[in-house]
C-alpha cells in the first residue's frame, strides 16, 4: 500500500479562506483536504485539472480546483456553490 499524496494548499487558496471568511463563510484547510480525499464526485476540468465536490450542508457544496503531480495534490482554489447548480439528483 503507497502512502497519500501530500496535499498543498496554494497561495491563492490560503488567501481565499480569508477572503471568504470576511463574507461569513468559514473553510477550514481541513474542510479543502477532506473533499480531496472523499469527494462526493470529481470532474475532469481540462489541463490536467481536477474539480472535488463535497456537500457542506442542505444547500451549498464546496468545489476544490486541483492539479495531482507525482508526489503531491497542490490546491489551486477552491469556492462554495450551490447545491442545485453542480448536483442533479
Amino acid at each position: 500500500m503507497t502512502a497519500e499524496k501530500s496535499i498543498e494548499l496554494s497561495q491563492h487558496a490560503l488567501l481565499k479562506i480569508e477572503v471568504l471568511a470576511t463574507h461569513g463563510i468559514t473553510i477550514s484547510p481541513e474542510i479543502i483536504i477532506e473533499t480531496i480525499r472523499s469527494p462526493d464526485k470529481v470532474e475532469f476540468s481540462g489541463g490536467e485539472k481536477y474539480i472535488a465536490q463535497k456537500r457542506l450542508n442542505e444547500t451549498l457544496v464546496l468545489r476544490v480546483v486541483y492539479r495531482e503531480y507525482a508526489d503531491r495534490i497542490l490546491v489551486i482554489t477552491h469556492y462554495p456553490g450551490r447545491r442545485s447548480r453542480y448536483e442533479t439528483d
